[in-house]
């Protein structure tokens, strides 16, 4: 994939999520330049200087940056990672208040520098703060969106291509709602290759069974707590999946992923964010699709709608 000339990713926040996404982006040249911004101005000359360092293994990507915000001015595309972390046994939305109120002050100063840019929200709660971020921005929801559940898709489909023994490039299968405890595969549109999920033959003549659904899926919304547990953060998928969608919005793909935006009567759900699949190109999120649900599936997006509804009532949104 050739590098779009002149095109500028700001990174907001220089801890792990933010680092690895600058790692990434710069492996996978997802843009010309990437800039990496924090506070602490140790921390994110440091992680510049390292990066930096490896740049003449990666193409042609730049990396600089730096702790004044003006770093960012110019970008195409900015994506947020700062913001609290999540600890052990915490939920998503245990970090919304905190992280909501630096999007307040953030915001508006971002798109002062970067008035054209598409921004992503990859800091958690992403829903949440999809939300807060795009009426901070005042900018239409298309430009101010997060990753939703880009990453927990690509949960799904490295763990069906593991259980049936497929390559996960023949895995067609998505995450959707909230990126947290009410997320749900929309099974009903799941395919390997072209034949429907539960229709699937495997080897021995066998299909997935109702339990073996939703084990997988379980295991799937649990994912990034196990790792937390282990490791005490998750870094190295979302940076990945982070500049995968970077390189939809750079390279003008149209890309079709659930990235989660401020929905406008998606199904009966309007003024929440939630992960549905999308076309996402040069404008953000251009369009949301239409895509079937089964009455079942239908109910789900509607309970992780009034999730994220609730967390917005509390936290006066």
């Amino acid at each position: 994939m050739a590098v779009i000339d002149n095109s500028r990713l700001a990174i907001v926040g220089a801890g792990a999520v933010g680092t690895a996404l600058a790692y990434a982006s710069l492996i996978r040249e997802s843009a010309r330049e990437v800039v990496l911004y924090d506070i602490d101005e140790a921390r994110v000359n440091a992680e510049i200087l390292d990066l930096a360092h490896g740049t003449p293994f990666t193409g042609s990507s730049a990396v600089s940056g730096g702790a004044d915000l003006d770093v960012v001015e110019g970008a195409n595309v900015v994506v947020i990672t700062a913001g609290a972390k999540q600890h052990p046994g915490q939920s998503r939305l245990d970090l919304a208040g905190v992280n909501v109120e630096i999007l307040r002050d953030l915001m508006p100063r971002l798109v002062e520098r970067a008035p054209n840019a598409v921004f992503m929200l990859v800091t958690n709660p992403c829903d949440v703060l999809a939300v807060a971020a795009q009426r901070f921005s005042e900018l239409e929801p298309a430009r101010v969106f997060s990753s939703g559940t880009v990453l927990d898709s690509s949960r799904l489909r490295w763990r069906l291509a593991e259980r049936l023994g497929v390559s996960a490039a023949s895995v067609h299968a998505m995450i959707v709602g909230e990126h947290g405890d009410s997320e749900f595969p929309l099974w009903s549109q799941s395919r390997i290759g072209p034949i429907p999920i539960r229709e699937w033959i495997d080897e021995e003549g066998a299909s997935l069974t109702v339990e073996e659904f939703d084990e997988i899926a379980d295991e799937v919304k649990n994912a990034a707590y196990t790792v937390i547990a282990g490791k005490g953060a998750t870094n190295y998928a979302i940076g990945l999946s982070g500049a995968r969608i970077v390189e939809a919005i750079l390279h003008d793909e149209g890309a079709i992923l659930p990235v989660s935006s401020v929905l406008d009567d998606y199904r009966g759900v309007s003024g929440v964010a939630l992960s549905v699949p999308s076309i996402v190109d040069a404008r953000g999120v251009s369009r949301v699709i239409d895509a079937p649900f089964s009455a079942e599936e239908e109910r789900q997006l509607h309970q992780s709608a009034e999730a994220i509804r609730a967390s917005l009532e509390a936290l006066g949104l």
